[in-house]
């Protein structure tokens, strides 16, 4: 058994295990390529995220959904690339809408060089991004309209909030949907049309790569709460501190909502509080890795990657469906 890619995925076979590592090589010198510019400050800026590492899930599940077609096909690493410019590209944006500080375990884009040229250098990516897509063919950059609109989308819904009457955990998983969901079905969807896979292999990777993307978002919902050294390079209770109600935290609400218990109350009121104190965001962690919302948000990361897991059914036993269903094991281990 050897180890390949985030998470210490377990790859059962040399040959998928070189032609993984030989892929996402391929993908990181893309990257860089990509990244390129005629102005040093913008390539120093552009491959700052690039050079900051990363789990590179996307391109590996490119990879890996490859491998039901021909994966040393043209389009499969190009289609790699664009989904991490992407993803990328969507980071810088987000740091800068959430005043984040870090980012992988270094200076964030916007603390480093201000909010404005954070916002410029993603958008440079996704230029980058869609000069790639046009020599990839229309419906390649279709697929991709089609789920940027929906990343965008889900953006929007977070920003704005449930309307009123709408449960507010079916809207932060609308969210996740269109956020994360969106971009990881591309990356199932790509690799798979880009080997040449037919077209119910195209659309079982696909649903797969949404309902996984579900799963790891809601993994890092949890370890945000659970974990001592978060893997995105985040500190604990990064999001905590930034008032972003993640899905442990919308389950304690409407525990406190439902039953009236007078401690989730308070543990209610305390993250309304200033959560910029150490001491309390300290405490507020404490209380949360003890609380059963916490395992709540568990369970339902399980249910998303067991989702995944059965959506790949119908395709022939391989050993790259084998991995796939790993990936399944080693999003839901993230969680604990």
């Amino acid at each position: 058994m050897t180890v390949v890619g985030p998470f210490g995925l377990s790859v059962r076979d040399q040959a998928l295990e070189a032609d993984v590592q030989a892929g996402l090589a391929a993908v990181e010198e893309g990257l860089l390529e990509a990244t390129k510019s005629d102005v040093p400050f913008i390539t120093e800026a552009a491959q700052h995220l690039v050079r900051a590492g990363g789990k590179r899930f996307r391109p590996l599940l490119v990879m890996l959904a490859a491998q039901f077609g021909d994966p040393y096909a043209p389009g499969v690493v190009p289609s790699a690339v664009v989904v991490e410019l992407t993803h990328l590209a969507t980071l810088y944006h987000d740091d800068v809408m959430d005043e984040a500080e870090k980012r992988r375990g270094v200076d964030s884009a916007n603390v480093r060089w201000g909010n404005s040229l954070a916002v410029l250098t993603g958008d440079f990516l996704f230029a980058r991004a869609s000069q790639i897509l046009a020599d990839l063919g229309p419906e390649a950059v279709r697929i991709q309209a089609e789920a940027f609109e929906r990343l965008v989308t889900g953006q929007i819904l977070e920003t704005a909030g449930p309307r009123d009457g709408r449960d507010p955990i079916e809207h932060y998983l609308d969210v996740l949907a269109g956020k994360t969901g969106s971009l990881v079905a591309v990356s199932g969807r790509y690799g798979a049309m880009m080997s040449g896979a037919d077209e119910r292999t195209i659309d079982v990777l696909t649903h797969y790569g949404e309902r996984l993307g579900m799963a790891f978002q809601l993994a890092d919902d949890v370890l945000d709460i659970a974990s001592d050294s978060h893997e995105s390079g985040k500190t604990p209770g990064t999001d905590l501190r930034e008032g972003i109600a993640t899905l442990p935290v919308l389950h304690l609400r409407a525990r406190a909502a439902a039953t009236g218990s007078p401690a989730d109350l308070e543990l209610c009121e305390m993250l309304d509080g200033d959560l910029a104190d150490d001491a309390l965001h300290a405490e507020v962690l404490r209380r949360l890795r003890a609380h059963p919302a916490l395992e709540q948000a568990r369970r339902d990361t399980v249910r998303y990657a067991e989702e995944a897991r059965s959506v790949l059914a119908p395709l022939p036993d391989c050993f790259a469906k084998a991995a796939l269903e790993n990936l399944c094991d080693a999003v839901v281990h993230r969680a604990g």
